[in-house]
């Protein structure tokens, strides 16, 4: 194994091979600490960030972080790299590469055609060299454009997704919720539901419900049940109106394991939705969940760091061209994100990482209740995504999900979010709500029924 070394202000560190590298020089987080591999002085930390601006680019190459041959994540990572796009960056170190992506050289066009290069750990290595603002600056020079039934991710865009939760799954209180979004100009990314029960008549019908009131209001954008892979297959072969493959996915093989996952599976459901052709303009059909720490959950991490371990999932999701992807950046807890300070940190990194391997990068700006976190926190995420080109955020009523019990951004949040930045939905959703008279996203005159009136169009009796 290759010990790496550096000197700082006279005293030597080591380090034995790249995964303890990468872990050293990573920001603290909790989870890295936790799992006995972060930087134990803030001078170690430092000089493992040195370390690592003199690696080159090419170590990741010739040094799997996960063995090769007992990870089909690594596999997938270093068969599908694009050695002839590679040559421009193949005598690079990775410092070289940060102040190559901070320069005026890393243009929108320019970024795209280098997504093949890099891999996953490349970009994460590069992020860890970088301040917030350098994380910004050069996340907001990318664009990702997919489509469906709407177009996502062009410039001076911003898309959110609807999340009407309910603990009971009753479809008078989803539909009271899914009211207050489209008044307020929220859904394009996708009308999102968490079902409370994985039970297949209840998604079926919840998906037939979202499914009529997207056809009575001639609504352009996409739905979505966020029950397991296995079972959005089975509601397909049933003729169920499936429009999105949701699938929580992480960056080893045996924490996809633990999701119940693999490539395989991915792959065949991916060709499932793309084969019913429900979208108008697009056949971007899988949605991706990630977040950091769920490798380590999982007992699955295999000494790397948790944010290493969650660009190697964004590997996983660019395989299978996705509409949406998303990190749910302070949803699993303070075992891995303990402050908002951490927090913010993740979500502009994911961010970055997510939009530099070419995804369509969104973030649900969240906390758990027992997280050393607070709203005013969540704004100050919100704002600095806001300016880095965010994709998509994840919006509930009142920012509070009373089915997941954490707390994430409310529709008034992505409202101010959109007029702070002047930026508007989705080209056709945003079409729909000038048609509607809702462009003003809440001053307009009703376009839509009451709850009852929204109900009974979801197939539910007032």
């Amino acid at each position: 194994m290759p010990v790496y070394r550096s000197t700082l202000g006279g005293e030597r560190f080591a380090f034995d091979g790249l995964a303890a590298l990468l872990a050293a020089a990573t920001p603290a987080r909790s989870g890295d600490a936790l799992a006995g591999i972060a930087a134990q002085t803030e001078a170690q930390r430092v000089a493992a960030r040195y370390a690592l601006a003199d690696l080159p680019l090419a170590t990741f190459l010739n040094e799997a972080l996960v063995p090769y041959e007992a990870d089909e994540v690594t596999r997938l990572i270093i068969d599908s790299h694009d050695a002839a796009a590679f040559v421009p960056f193949a005598a690079m170190t990775v410092g070289d590469l940060r102040d190559w992506l901070l320069s005026e050289a890393a243009t929108a066009r320019t970024l795209e055609a280098a997504r093949p290069a890099l891999t996953p750990e490349m970009v994460a290595a590069a992020s860890k060299l970088m301040r917030n603002q350098d994380l910004i600056a050069v996340a907001r020079k990318v664009e990702v454009v997919t489509a469906f039934r709407n177009t996502i991710g062009l410039t001076g865009r911003i898309s959110t997704r609807l999340q009407p939760n309910h603990p009971a799954d009753d479809l008078r209180g989803i539909a009271a919720a899914v009211l207050d979004g489209l008044l307020q100009g929220a859904g394009d990314a996708v009308i999102g539901i968490n079902p409370a029960s994985d039970n297949l008549r209840n998604c079926t019908e919840i998906l037939h419900a979202l499914d009529r009131l997207r056809q009575d209001f001639a609504i352009p954008t996409q739905s979505c049940v966020l029950t397991h892979v296995t079972n959005t297959l089975r509601i397909m072969e049933a003729g169920g109106p499936v429009d999105l493959v949701f699938q929580s996915i992480a960056g080893t093989e045996d924490a996809n394991r633990g999701f119940g996952v693999d490539l395989a599976v991915l792959a065949e459901a991916d060709a499932a939705a793309r084969g019913l052709n429900r979208g108008t303009i697009g056949q971007n059909v899988m949605y991706f969940e990630t977040g950091q720490g769920a490798p380590l959950s999982a007992g699955a991490h295999h000494g790397v760091d948790q944010q290493t371990l969650e660009a190697r999932a964004y590997g996983v999701a660019r395989a299978f061209s996705p509409l949406l992807v998303n990190t749910v950046v302070g949803f699993i807890g303070p075992e891995y994100l303990y402050d908002g300070k951490q927090i913010m940190r993740a979500g502009l990194e994911d961010h970055f990482c997510g939009k530099l391997l070419g995804l369509p990068m969104g973030v649900d700006v969240c906390y758990t209740n027992h997280v050393e976190a607070d709203q005013d926190d969540m704004d100050t995420l919100m704002t600095l995504l806001g300016a880095a080109g965010v994709t998509f955020v994840i919006c509930v009523p009142g920012s509070d999900d009373v089915m997941l019990s954490y707390q994430s951004l409310a529709f008034e949040d992505a409202t101010w979010l959109r007029r702070v930045f002047n930026r508007s939905p989705a080209p056709e959703f945003a079409a729909w709500l000038e048609k509607t008279g809702l462009a003003g996203w809440g001053a307009g005159p009703r376009a839509l029924p009451d709850v009852d009136g929204l109900a009974r169009r979801m197939g539910l009796p007032a």
